[in-house]
């Protein structure tokens, strides 16, 4: 097979890995990738309309994405603290039970445990994300589940819960605790802030 050929089927494969992933800006950083070798492959072969559309991918998907991130600036999210055996928080977690499960593996929480507190990140009316906690003693607590649903994975829930809610420090914590099996091989806690100590990846509630 010619090595132009070669650029273009990587392209077309690529083009189509991004369609299958999951999270959202990856999934983006795929297409953009996808679209530029499909571009060398068009240019090499003096396939204009090729070129043209792949110049058009990037630029829609580059403008998408910094609209996205506007939104999200621009309307935020808030947090809404419900009971740990609220109906709507069960029936968010049986949708996402399997994909809770395949990022928390042996995730197991038990609502009527003492100190259990959950709260729901939302943005408007739609739920970005799950957050489940115990009491671990003064000033500490403990996390459960930090989940995002696929749609804003990758956004900025997250930040908003740790840096900019100030819900931690107005129920008096001043360390929040994660267990192990959050760290996985995703580098999230380190991105959130949480630092390794033993077993446990802890973060100082600012």
């Amino acid at each position: 097979m010619p090595w132009v050929e070669v650029i273009g089927w990587t392209g077309a494969i690529i083009l189509v890995g991004s369609l299958l992933r999951d999270r959202a800006w990856r999934g983006r950083g795929l297409t953009i990738l996808a679209a530029f070798v499909l571009g060398v492959y068009g240019a090499l072969v003096t396939a204009w309309p090729v070129v043209a559309v792949s110049v058009a991918v990037v630029t829609i998907t580059v403008a998408d994405r910094a609209r996205a991130r506007s939104r999200l600036r621009t309307h935020g999210y808030t947090l809404l603290e419900v009971d740990p055996r609220d109906e709507y928080l069960r029936h968010v977690m049986r949708v996402h039970e399997d994909d809770i499960r395949r990022f928390n593996p042996g995730f197991v929480f038990d609502p009527a445990q003492p100190g259990a507190t959950a709260f729901m990140v939302l943005r408007g009316d739609e739920t970005a994300g799950v957050v489940l906690l115990v009491d671990g003693g003064p000033g500490i607590a403990r996390l459960q589940l930090d989940y995002v649903t696929p749609r804003y994975r990758d956004f900025t829930p997250s930040q908003f819960v740790y840096e900019r809610s100030g819900w931690f420090a107005d129920h008096g914590y001043r360390l929040v605790v994660a267990p192990p099996r959050m760290a996985r091989d995703d580098p999230y806690l380190q991105r959130m802030g949480f630092r390794q100590q033993g077993d446990e990846w802890v973060r100082a509630v600012s």
